[in-house]
């Protein structure tokens, strides 16, 4: 295979990153482009081989990562991020031809939260402590103390920002990294190892291997030597990822799935719930935290639903590149197919496709509104990660949180209402890790972030993800006992 693949005149390493060098595999996989199915090249595809060697790797790097001072390590996130500053044009371009997301997203938004990412925790960990107390005379002393290797797995949908999200934590907090990004979208991955060496982070303290799944997945996940697992992704995946680290008690930090509901109650600002429903559409649908579910009270339902067709509507499908593009495509023809099959499966049943409801060329899926759908259809139950949308009433408070709340998920929430009070009370019943209030993706890296139910198991995000990504230690000391003679 070619060291090498050239994205938009960019070249991109395709090999793993193990011990800071690059390593290449006996096999390799095909990257596309969702935009057009182009062929990009071929990635190394690694296995329990690789797997063992980023591991090992990783173990060796610990002990000196670890024992480097909070300055010197904030130092160095500091480094990774001006290096990401720098190279902002060229991981958009790439990020946006390998998963399909819209490139002004990526150069605008999605590319400086990634150096942001970095400062936040390299910043955040300067001033993490915990205030000594006392217990009859005696002091207690809180600490974060490194926890090890850390295994990383990340989605398509986001590739670097989500990435980012538990690399820079993990890193800031002492661990050493395998970052397993996945198959469908693994370039800005390669670019970040790069990046990260330019910087100056030692060798071994941060790996990418490349590959299919399970293939690298659970020889990464049953390592003894793996001290955290942190996994973003589906919960069939998240089932196998646990049970994998089962027999070694790893703990673990899974973002899973959502089936977010928006609730529309007849007091809001109706321009705005249509301008929050149709941001829903962003990335093609496929961001876990979509509210894909629209509940909408029943007077103000018919005109809702008029001026959301109407701005949905007038989106705009194409190239990504495009900056009139409103949504791309999806990531793959699995995808797509998967997409179809939830939308055909519900007009078969009953629902009606106010718009959309159809592919349109290639790994394009119009943006969907389903009505007339069942509280416990598959359409509303289940995640479809695509650019579809069901639309529900409700009567009052008591079935909008009823209906919002009866999933087996619990990711997010979002509430559009002009009664603070109404706002207060909703939010407070609505099982989610995240509730939003007449807005929509506001996130802030000092908050905790996660999901309720099957949409998740802990949180990450300022001093959580430090308790994640460390072993708490307490040290009680006694006010006496001391050899006065040594000072």
């Amino acid at each position: 295979m070619l060291d090498k693949i050239t994205v938009a005149g960019i070249a991109v390493d395709s090999r793993h990153w193990i011990g800071g060098r690059r390593v290449a595999s006996a096999g390799t996989f095909t990257d596309h482009s969702p935009i057009d199915g182009s062929e990009l090249g071929e990635i190394a595809r690694g296995g329990p081989a690789e797997a063992e060697a980023a591991v090992a790797a990783a173990r060796d790097a610990f002990p000196a990562w670890a024992g480097t001072s909070r300055a010197e390590r904030a130092r160095v996130l500091h480094a990774i991020a001006d290096g990401v500053e720098k190279r902002i044009e060229e991981l958009a371009i790439v990020e946006t031809t390998d998963n399909g997301a819209l490139l002004r997203s990526h150069r605008r938004g999605v590319m400086p939260r990634v150096a942001h990412n970095f400062r936040f925790f390299a910043d955040w960990l300067l001033q993490l402590d915990h205030e000594d107390f006392e217990t009859r005379g005696h002091t207690n002393h809180v600490s974060w103390d490194p926890a090890g290797p850390c295994v990383l797995i990340t989605p398509w949908n986001a590739p670097l920002m989500l990435a980012t999200w538990k690399v820079a934590p993990a890193l800031a907090a002492g661990d050493t990294v395998v970052l397993k990004p996945a198959e469908w979208s693994p370039l800005t991955a390669s670019l970040l190892a790069d990046i990260a060496a330019e910087a100056g982070l030692p060798a071994g303290v941060l790996n990418v291997v490349q590959g299919y799944g399970s293939e690298v997945g659970d020889a990464l996940t049953s390592h003894p030597d793996v001290r955290r697992i942190s996994f973003t992704g589906s919960v069939p995946t998240a089932r196998r990822i646990a049970a994998s680290a089962a027999a070694n008690l790893t703990p673990l930090s899974l973002e899973l799935g959502g089936k977010s509901p928006l609730l529309v109650f007849a007091d809001a600002d109706l321009d705005l719930a249509v301008d929050l429903a149709v941001e829903q559409y962003d990335n093609a649908g496929q961001v876990c935290l979509a509210g894909t579910r629209l509940l909408v009270e029943e007077p103000v339902a018919e005109e809702f639903t008029r001026r959301f067709v109407q701005r949905a509507s007038a989106l705009t499908q194409g190239d990504p590149r495009d900056e009139a593009t409103d949504v791309g495509p999806t990531i793959h023809p699995r995808q797509l197919e998967k997409i179809d099959g939830f939308v055909q499966r519900a007009v078969a049943s009953g629902a009606r496709a106010v718009i959309g409801g159809h592919r349109k060329s290639r790994q394009y899926y119009a943006p969907t509104l389903l009505t007339d759908v069942a509280q416990n259809s598959e359409i509303v139950q289940e995640e479809v990660f695509g650019p579809v949308l069901t639309l529900q009433t409700f009567a009052g408070e008591d079935e909008a949180v009823r209906l919002a709340n009866d999933t087996r998920f619990g990711l997010a929430a979002t509430v559009a209402t002009g009664d603070r009070e109404r706002a207060e009370r909703v939010s407070g019943q609505l099982v989610a890790g995240t509730v939003w209030v007449n807005c929509f993706f506001v996130r802030d890296l000092q908050a905790p972030f996660g999901g309720s139910r099957q949409s998740g198991v802990g949180r990450e995000g300022g001093t959580w993800s430090f308790d994640f990504y460390c072993d708490l230690k307490n040290t009680v000391t006694a006010p006496k006992g001391w050899n006065q003679d040594h000072g």
